[in-house]
């Protein structure tokens, strides 16, 4: 299954928070926002610290989708 985080990056958009605002808010390297872009796949440690500073859920966030649908 692939992974999608544009949930997350319509989140950001949507409290006018930027990719580096998230780095230095939830505590996650400039190599976490980098894998997050490129939709592979982040431990539960870095989503859950994601999780706590958007005060969100990871469903909220993150969606696997069936292979062949974009």
């Amino acid at each position: 299954m692939q992974i999608s985080y544009d949930k997350l990056w319509k989140l950001l958009i949507d409290k006018k928070m930027s990719k580096t605002e998230l780095k230095d808010l939830a505590g996650i390297s400039f190599n976490i926002i980098a894998k997050l872009g490129k939709c592979e796949a982040v431990s539960m440690e870095s989503m859950y610290k994601i999780c706590t500073a958007l005060d969100c859920n990871i469903g909220d966030i993150v969606e696997f989708l069936k292979p062949g649908v974009i």
